[in-house]
């Protein structure tokens, strides 16, 4: 009887398993305002339960008109709107964009301009990296180690600032080579700074790499196969972390890479957490890069190239001789002559291939520019990387895949 009577009532002796209790399924619009989609994504996403049986990736909410206003301005006008693009790395936005006009051309940079080049991309990387790994780590509750990282970030905001006056926003490149030359002192200045990264770096890893929490979260979610990413157009960490081999430095070399030893990392699990395994390791890979190209790049040497026609003449030049303002006023006013026809052009993006198609008619102002938003193919992706999921796997995967919003709706 004692027994009888200290049974819960509350629990009947049929009561189902919950696995087999009916549930209904309902959609969920996660976005555009919302922190975990940035603000500017609409994730349409239909749940059973916690599971994610589909979604719909909508875009459109921040839409810049990139393309068509450089059809309004000089092509050198133009390198301002390429800050905006992925503005977590400007200088490769910049000299990406100079470069297809350049290569079109068959201008070839000075030395020196294109050692800068290459040692301000890679400290963009560093920089894009960074920032993507700990925004993904704040948004599952890792809030010190964003702190950690964004303070790594801004020793490198602050080597941009004394180049060219910005930190984010760096208009760092001009077509025919570098506005300027570097700072005195810019060797050790990097040096010393690239120091206190790693050790930021390696606080970091004992933060989350190996902890439980991020772990979880991480391994297993977001996966996607070598077929669908190659199918998507992925390119970047997203791409490497399934298996693919492809990274246009290696594969089409351009400026000195062919010249610097590095390698690309590489991971076979496609998931979210070998994604952040790729970039860990290419942050160490552009390191190295920075300091080969600080052991490799000439001690002096112009930094344009000297056509006035191209590139704007000293001020020395401009105030005392007649040419010189002529050719200032030609450049300034009329901008670069292009000559007519069409060209695409890539370079490596901390998130993949980026690169710009344009299309001259032999003036001064572009008839079509078009660029290639590497974080578009994989916002593509997402329905792909979270049906089949639980809805708390959609946070990691929408960092892992680091969207940027003036990139992707350019």
């Amino acid at each position: 009887m004692n027994e009888e009577k200290n049974k819960p009532v509350f629990v009947p002796d049929d009561e189902p398993e919950v696995k087999d209790l009916p549930t209904d399924q309902m959609v969920l619009q996660l976005g555009p305002s919302h922190p975990a989609v940035h603000g500017i994504v609409k994730l349409t996403t239909t749940v059973e339960g916690e599971t994610v049986k589909d979604m719909d990736a909508e875009i459109g909410y921040l839409h810049r008109g990139f393309e068509k206003m450089c059809e309004q301005r000089t092509w050198n006008q133009n390198v301002v709107f390429t800050d905006r693009l992925n503005y977590c790395s400007a200088p490769i936005n910049n000299f990406a964009y100079c470069s297809t006009i350049e290569q079109f051309m068959g201008l070839e940079l000075p030395e020196r301009a294109v050692w800068i080049r290459m040692i301000f991309s890679e400290l963009s990387r560093v920089a894009d990296h960074l920032t993507a790994v700990t925004a993904s780590a704040m948004e599952l509750g890792g809030f010190t180690h964003y702190f950690y990282y964004i303070h790594a970030r801004e020793l490198l905001y602050r080597i941009f600032e004394k180049y060219c006056g910005a930190r984010l926003t760096t208009s760092m490149a001009r077509v025919g080579g570098q506005p300027w030359d570097l700072y005195e002192g810019f060797e050790a200045d990097v040096r010393e700074k690239m120091a206190e990264i790693r050790q930021y770096l390696e606080d970091g890893h004992m933060l989350v790499t190996r902890n439980r929490i991020f772990h979880d979260r991480l391994r297993g979610t977001g996966v996607l196969s070598k077929e669908d990413a190659i199918s998507f157009g992925i390119t970047g960490p997203r791409l490497r972390c399934t298996g693919v081999d492809y990274d246009v430095r290696k594969a089409m070399p351009y400026w000195f890479y062919d010249k610097v030893e590095f390698h690309v990392p590489v991971l076979d699990e496609g998931d979210n957490y070998a994604a952040y395994l790729v970039r860990m390791d290419e942050i160490e890979q552009s390191l190295w890069l920075v300091e080969q190209c600080l052991e490799k790049i000439p001690s002096e040497g112009p930094v344009m190239v000297e056509d006035n026609k191209i590139a704007l003449p000293k001020k020395s030049d401009t105030y005392n001789h007649i040419e010189g303002l002529i050719h200032h006023f030609k450049v300034t006013m009329e901008g670069v002559q292009v000559p007519a026809g069409e060209y695409y052009f890539a370079v490596e993006s901390p998130n993949g291939e980026h690169g710009y198609y344009i299309v001259s008619d032999g003036t001064g102002t572009p008839y079509r520019v078009r660029a290639r938003p590497t974080c578009l193919p994989q916002t593509a992706a997402m329905p792909t990387m979270c049906i089949g999921g639980m809805i708390a796997d959609i946070v990691p995967t929408f960092g892992s895949i680091n969207m940027i919003g003036g990139e992707l709706e350019r």
